[in-house]
Parts: structure tokens; C-alpha cells; sequence
């Protein structure tokens, strides 16, 4: 259930701003781009980032997430990676809260580095508010879907390292996720298919659990679970990984035609948070 929303930062964006060319609003056409036959919210023009807080009405296990939806980094899938998944975690007792991180940062070098700030400024405020909120700072995860896999996943590897400079007090508080949920990640790897070398050199033995789930036909290659699931497992940081034979991409939660993933991953991944003991 929706409780609040708030702004992400008390100033100026450190990074720099996106790239906007209008308001911010809805940029979907009615009827066009419809996933399990429901439209899709695409956020575009995201230029002032917002955490959305929505909390469980029943039980509470005092874990929290953090929600980084999709959207190749120029809009956010706001319902399908977004509201409908705060809604999932919050039946499983599990805080929930909705990153509107600034977008477009398409045509940006790096293009994941001010969204991973705006993840690393929402992890630090959901720890500055964890008694209101109901969660135990160091039960608190990030989630991502495509892009904003790639934005969860980068936060992860950060492993607490802050992209910024400290803004306010809230940032004395620690930006490290206590696990990582990816669900079909972007652009973790080359042209031939390995793990960036960027990427390689943050895998250390001391980062959080991660969980992976994809599809082998997904246009937006698996080989990037795939790959940083190798990674990590070298080093034996704790990592699970689902690959499915089909499914395609961009799905979230919505079950698809003779398709098992949208409805399959979240069962998975409420099996491995259980193993966690995090619900």
C-alpha cells in the first residue's frame, strides 16, 4: 500500500541532470505497447528523482527493497517494473520502495553512473527513515529489471563505495544493499558476450548475495546474468541463478501465453529470500 512519496535530494543532482526535452509525463499511446494485455506506464523526462515508499498492511518482516524499473535508461516502466512489483513484495511482508531515478541518461558516459547514484541516495533514505518504515537497516535489498537490473546490480558492486560526495547527514548512512534481486539485467557485457572488464575488477569476496533470473531468448542477451553470476561465484559470493528457455524480455510480473517465467521468477525468489531468512 502507497504511504508517502518524497524527493530524493535536498539540491542539485550530483552527476548531472538528464537529458529531458519536456515535462515529465507518461509517454506510452493508448493501446500501443500493451504487456499482458495491460498498458505500460513509460516515465519519460524524469528530471526531479523520488522514492516512493509503499508498506506492507499486514505482516512485517522488517526487510525492505529498493525498486529500480527498466527502460534502457530513457523512460522507467513504472507499473509493470514498478508499482506491481511493490505490491508482490508487500504481500510477502517485504517494505517496499519505488526509485524514480532520473532518466533519459541514454546518450550519457557513463549512462548507468547518475542513476546508481539516485539507487545510492534511496538506500541511505530508507536506512535515515528504517523506524518509520518499519524496516531493519541491514535487511534492505535493491531489485532491478533491465536497465534498472543494471542499476541495482551496479549499486551492488559498488559494495558501499558512494558515487557522490555527501550531501546531508543522510549520507553518512551506508549505500551497500544487503542483497541483489536482477531480473533479466542490460549491458553487463561486450560485443563478445564476457563480462565487462570494468565490471570484473568490482567482484570481490565481501559483496552481497545476488539472485538472477532470465530467459535464454531474451533479445537483451541472458549472458549478462549468466556471465556476473560466474564472476561472483569465483570469489564464492553467495549467487543463484534461473535461466528459463523462453520468455523474452520486459515481462515483469504479468503472466504471458505459454510462457512460465513472469509468473515462475517470483517464486523462485521468494524461495531464496526465505533460504535468507528475509520473509
Amino acid at each position: 500500500m502507497k504511504i508517502e512519496s518524497l524527493s530524493l535530494w535536498p539540491g542539485k543532482l550530483p552527476g548531472g541532470a538528464p537529458l529531458v526535452t519536456g515535462p515529465e509525463a507518461d509517454t506510452s499511446k493508448p493501446g500501443v505497447g500493451m504487456t499482458g494485455g495491460k498498458p505500460v506506464i513509460r516515465l519519460g523526462n524524469v528530471s526531479q528523482p523520488e522514492l516512493h515508499v509503499y508498506l506492507p498492511s499486514g505482516k512485517r518482516t522488517g526487510t525492505g527493497v529498493v525498486i529500480c524499473p527498466g527502460g534502457g535508461y530513457n523512460i522507467l516502466a513504472w507499473n509493470l517494473e514498478g508499482t506491481e512489483i511493490a505490491e508482490w513484495l508487500n504481500k510477502q511482508g517485504i517494505a517496499a520502495f519505488v526509485l524514480k531515478y532520473r532518466v533519459p541518461t541514454g546518450s550519457l558516459k557513463p549512462n548507468w553512473e547518475g542513476p546508481t547514484m539516485d539507487a545510492q541516495r534511496a538506500l541511505r533514505l530508507v536506512r535515515a527513515n528504517a523506524q518509520k518504515w518499519g524496516v531493519t537497516p541491514d535487511k534492505l535489498g535493491i531489485l532491478g529489471f533491465s536497465a534498472g537490473g543494471k542499476t541495482a546490480g551496479m549499486a551492488a558492486l559498488q559494495n558501499g563505495k558512494s558515487l557522490y560526495d555527501d550531501q546531508d547527514d543522510t549520507d553518512k548512512l551506508s549505500c551497500r544493499p544487503d542483497f541483489a534481486v536482477l531480473v533479466y539485467p542490460a549491458y553487463f557485457c561486450d560485443n563478445n558476450l564476457q563480462l565487462q572488464p570494468e565490471y570484473a575488477a568490482m567482484v570481490t569476496k565481501d559483496l552481497p548475495p545476488f539472485f538472477f533470473a532470465h530467459a535464454a531468448d531474451d533479445g537483451v542477451t541472458c549472458q549478462s546474468s549468466v556471465q556476473l553470476f560466474t564472476a561472483l561465484r569465483k570469489v564464492s559470493v553467495p549467487a543463484e541463478l534461473h535461466i528459463w528457455e523462453s520468455g523474452g524480455h520486459g515481462y515483469g510480473m504479468r503472466p504471458q501465453k505459454d510462457k512460465p517465467i513472469p509468473t515462475a521468477w517470483p517464486k523462485r525468489c521468494e524461495e531464496w529470500l526465505k533460504a535468507r531468512g528475509l520473509v
